[in-house]
């Protein structure tokens, strides 16, 4: 009821107020009626005559043409984006992979058609669509183009694969080379046959007196090869080369070892803790044979032969044969496409004919690989399926690495006994001019 009185109260003021002014309660002249309509009345939208969604088919608005979009939104925005990148018109672009032209197109865009290439639904879509194809968006558009070639995904693979095989293979060869280098320089190290030589020496030596030796006194002493390291005489072909074996004068006595017995020279310690074995052997090299402490540069292969896996390589050779194998299936299918693959079948043969070469002669180098690798376990007495090429490089290579520390260890050391020395040699001599200076006073 207040409220009621107050819109009253104030409608009555400007009612008075305007009767003041002179002023008539209606239009006034000013302002222009239909002006005020066309830019202040409210515009009620009009509604959507098809009812919600379009069945599929969406038409882009603000251009001048309305485009037709029959393929899922996202997907169609990322092979938009992906084609903004190749920068040709389509037909340029599908004439560029089927002459599989690499000036044109690389390995990055080809793995990008192949990603965006339509699948058989999107196909069928396509096929459906009995509208003006004109009026299709670019997606549409470049899937169109894409299937006026018959196995156009097979084709592109086919192009993928050219581009990569040379380097493929080249990077593959670089890899064989390395093994077969590893296990030549091992083999024909005469220095590190040496050192083992000096190892079993050491080793027989070290161990005499202990049960393993068979002393009447029974005397323990370190030792490097336990009862598991010991080999038979027709199981280690390197130590059958240096003609080692066991007689009635060295009876107990080691004619090989395991080859991982070669890390444990530095688990065993002098009484004083000072120095391992390791550090005994580069010492005594260092005196009576100190040609035989650069063995490592025989041996310039090892450490990139031992990043090698020969399952990885049997992976890539077994690549690198399927991958032909599918390009000459797809060169036999297409020579029932007709003029449109003309070019496409053409460059094919003439890249098959050099493929063909180059894969002959890495699966014969992947075969010697493969025997050499087995040679240099058997080389050293180990079964090639129990201590494989991986496990013999990886020994080998710590073994290096362990034998040149300790001979630099042994070096520093030597150093600073003979700085030592120096110093008190100097002492020495300090004391007795101080003592003959005395002398002399008194």
């Amino acid at each position: 009821m207040g409220e009621a009185c107050l819109q009253e109260e104030v409608v009555g003021f400007q009612g008075l107020l305007l009767q003041h002014l002179g002023v008539v309660w209606s239009c006034a002249p000013e302002f222009d009626v239909s002006e005020l309509e066309t830019l202040f009345s409210a515009t009620v939208p009009k509604s959507d005559s098809t009812g919600g969604k379009s069945g599929g088919r969406r038409k882009s608005v603000g251009s001048k043409t309305d485009k037709v979009h029959l393929v899922d939104l996202r997907r169609a925005n990322n092979t938009e984006i992906m084609l903004t990148k190749v920068k040709m018109p389509l037909p340029d672009m599908m004439a560029a992979a089927l002459a599989m032209d690499e000036s044109i197109l690389d390995a990055d865009q080809v793995e990008n058609l192949i990603k965006f290439c339509p699948t058989k639904e999107e196909m069928e879509l396509l096929k459906g669509y009995s509208g003006d194809k004109e009026t299709l968006g670019k997606c549409e558009q470049f899937f169109l183009e894409l299937m006026k070639v018959p196995r156009v995904e097979s084709k592109l693979r086919v192009f993928l694969f050219k581009i990569q095989f040379n380097s493929q293979a080249s990077d593959f060869k670089k890899s064989l080379n390395t093994v077969n280098a590893a296990c030549e320089e091992v083999r024909n190290s005469i220095k590190l046959k040496e050192i083992m030589k000096k190892i079993l020496y050491l080793g027989n030596t070290l161990n005499q007196g202990t049960a393993r030796g068979k002393d009447n006194h029974n005397q323990k002493s370190n030792t490097i090869f336990t009862d598991q390291a010991l080999r038979s005489p027709t199981g280690l072909a390197v130590y059958c080369e240096l003609k080692y074996s066991c007689s009635s004068n060295s009876a107990g006595s080691a004619i090989g070892f395991k080859l991982d017995s070669l890390l444990k020279l530095t688990d065993t310690r002098a009484s004083n803790s000072k120095m391992t074995l390791m550090h005994y052997l580069c010492r005594v090299l260092a005196s009576k044979s100190p040609a035989l402490l650069d063995f490592h540069e025989d041996l310039v292969s090892l450490e990139a032969a031992s990043k090698i896996q020969l399952k990885s390589l049997a992976e890539e050779m077994q690549a690198i044969i399927k991958g032909l194998e599918k390009v000459k299936q797809e060169l036999a299918a297409s020579e029932n496409d007709g003029p449109v693959s003309d070019v496409f079948r053409k460059t094919l043969k003439d890249f098959i004919g050099v493929a063909e070469t180059q894969v002959a002669s890495v699966t014969t180098l992947y075969s010697v690989v493969g025997r050499n690798a087995d040679a240099l376990a058997l080389y050293f007495g180990e079964d090639p399926a129990r201590f494989p090429f991986e496990q013999v490089t990886a020994t080998l290579l710590n073994f290096v690495r362990l034998f040149r520390k300790a001979h630099e260890e042994n070096f520093k050391q030597a150093e600073m006994e003979k700085k030592k020395a120096q110093k008190e040699v100097e002492m020495e001599k300090a004391k007795g001019f101080t003592l003959t200076k005395k002398g002399v006073n008194s």
